[in-house]
């Protein structure tokens, strides 16, 4: 897994891939990508920042798709229980799974300017995390590692 979120890249094909899996994940599950989950997967994907369940509600309810809060978070947790989005906890908001379809413990890179989030491993983290809990008896379920700071841009306007 590389880390994406930073680097110049086909953004379309970006789009484009993320949803042919997202289809396929569906298709082979029998879960259901209605035609909102799909729309807010697609509005997560248009940006690399995470984006506020109000936010996407905003740009739903612009399109004539939805003016209630329930039906954009019945479509966030529908994305994020099927790994094509995430949770930033620090943010309280979703972004775009880069990776749907892997199996994987994400490191989340959050630029404090532009919010743009970068998603890169964060398995050797999180190994010394369970490593350090079952020393104490503890037995780690889940592992969500935020790191706040510039990005490269941000860094280069700063200089």
């Amino acid at each position: 897994m590389t880390v994406k979120g930073f680097e110049t890249h086909d953004h379309a094909h970006c789009i484009a891939s993320s949803l042919e899996v997202a289809e396929e994940a569906c298709r082979q599950s029998g879960a259901q990508l209605t035609p909102i989950r799909r729309r807010v997967l697609e509005i997560l994907l248009q940006k690399h920042s995470a984006m506020g369940a109000y936010e996407v509600l905003d740009q739903l309810r612009s399109e004539g798709k939805g003016s209630q809060p329930p039906v954009a978070y019945r479509a966030l947790d529908f994305l994020v229980s099927n790994g094509f989005a995430h949770k930033i906890e620090r943010l309280n908001a979703f972004v775009a799974c880069a990776h749907p379809g892997e199996q994987h413990a994400p490191c989340f890179l959050i630029c404090r300017d532009c919010s743009t989030v970068a998603e890169t491993p964060g398995k050797p983290v999180a190994n010394v995390v369970s490593k350090s809990a079952s020393e104490l008896g503890f037995v780690v379920e889940k592992v969500s590692i935020e790191a706040v700071g510039l990005c490269p841009s941000c860094q280069d306007s700063a200089a």
